[in-house]
């Protein structure tokens, strides 16, 4: 499988070229093209994207309100996708100086690609102003406006560096998130959710305090908190269980857990089943999740929770779960020979667990 950072290779370069050219005659292509082009195999994917900005900055005009008035005019011109968070780059690493043009730069780019990671420079450049047109983003007709205005003040966005004033205060975003918080566009929503999660991690409180006073009612604001909380569920926070009702003092049995094998090699699956039995004279609410402790190439366990099902248990009653998990590399994680450990959880607490070997 060819590597992501090719998106950024010499097919991708020659088009932007063109592109440019078209609409800015005295653009110099040749040498565009060799500057650009050249050292990019060691470079990795946003290594390529940054080299991108820096070199179009040099054959650009030097004006910068007349160089980001190129580049609206190119973005439609070229493949929405990854490869134009070059535009929002250029705007973040040579717009510092000048706010207006930037912000509207960014409004603009964001609908062809995303200017998530590029907005927040200019948020810890100048707070205030930022906010106050991420707040009016959030009121936007443009669903991509929309989402910037939630997924760029996230305060621990991946991929980015960290919004720290947003982690000591997080009543900062509430404004945007509360007129986002039923937008009609699951793109928005799981913008919002994420957000509402990043803040659980440094202010679960503040989070249980916010959304006591949304509508859970309503379809759209009822899965943002869900999505929002699932951190906090997946630990057990009483809090958060207790808003969406789950029971709190819970009397199970889990029994017969059981895996296919104790052996399984990379690119196979781990089948798993277990029956659990309620032992309350009432029904049981109850989210059943399982946790696997992936090893590092350190040797270092690291877990991860994945969903099985919520239930309302009978009394007395008795289900059967079962499981399909594949274990294969990705390319943002690669797996590991080892004892691994498998967990099973019900409202956030373990309950059962059982050793299995990975061999590569």
């Amino acid at each position: 499988m060819e590597p992501l950072k090719e998106m950024f290779g010499k097919a991708y370069y020659q088009n932007l070229a063109r592109a440019i050219s078209s609409v800015h005659k005295p653009f110099p292509a040749a040498p565009f093209l060799k500057e650009v082009t050249t050292g990019l195999e060691p470079l990795s994917l946003n290594e390529r994207m940054r080299h991108t900005s820096r070199v179009l900055q040099k054959y650009l005009p030097e004006k910068y309100t007349t160089a980001v008035g190129i580049m609206k005019e190119v973005v439609p011109l070229l493949n929405a996708g990854y490869t134009t968070l070059v535009f929002p780059d250029f705007v973040s690493q040579f717009g510092t100086k000048d706010l207006r043009t930037s912000l509207d730069a960014l409004k603009y780019f964001t609908q062809f690609g995303s200017s998530e990671f590029a907005i927040r420079t200019f948020f810890k450049q100048d707070q205030e102003k930022t906010l106050r047109a991420m707040y009016t983003w959030s009121e936007d007709d443009n669903v991509h406006v929309r989402r910037l205005a939630s997924e760029g003040s996230r305060p621990r966005l991946p991929w980015s560096f960290k919004l720290d004033a947003v982690i000591n205060n997080p009543a900062l975003t509430a404004p945007i998130l509360e007129n986002l918080k039923a937008d009609d566009e699951l793109y928005v929503r799981k913008s919002v959710a994420n957000h509402l999660n990043d803040i659980t991690k440094d202010s679960p409180d503040y989070v249980m305090n916010l959304i006591q006073s949304w509508d859970k009612t309503h379809t759209h604001t009822a899965w943002i908190i869900k999505r929002g909380c699932r951190s906090l569920l997946k630990q057990g926070h009483e809090k958060s269980m207790a808003v969406f009702g789950l029971t709190a003092d819970v009397r199970v049995k889990l029994s017969k857990l059981k895996l296919d094998s104790t052996t399984i090699q990379l690119n196979d699956n781990l089948q798993f089943a277990f029956e659990i039995t309620s032992e309350k004279t009432k029904a049981q609410k109850l989210m059943i999740d399982y946790r696997i402790h992936y090893v590092k190439k350190t040797g270092v366990q690291l877990p991860k929770v994945f969903k099985l099902k919520e239930i309302e248990l009978a009394p007395g009653e008795t289900i059967h779960i079962s499981k399909k998990q594949r274990f294969q590399d990705f390319t943002t994680r690669t797996l590991h020979a080892g004892t691994h450990v498998l967990e099973v959880m019900v409202n956030g607490k373990v309950v059962l667990s059982k050793k299995f070997e990975l061999v590569r």
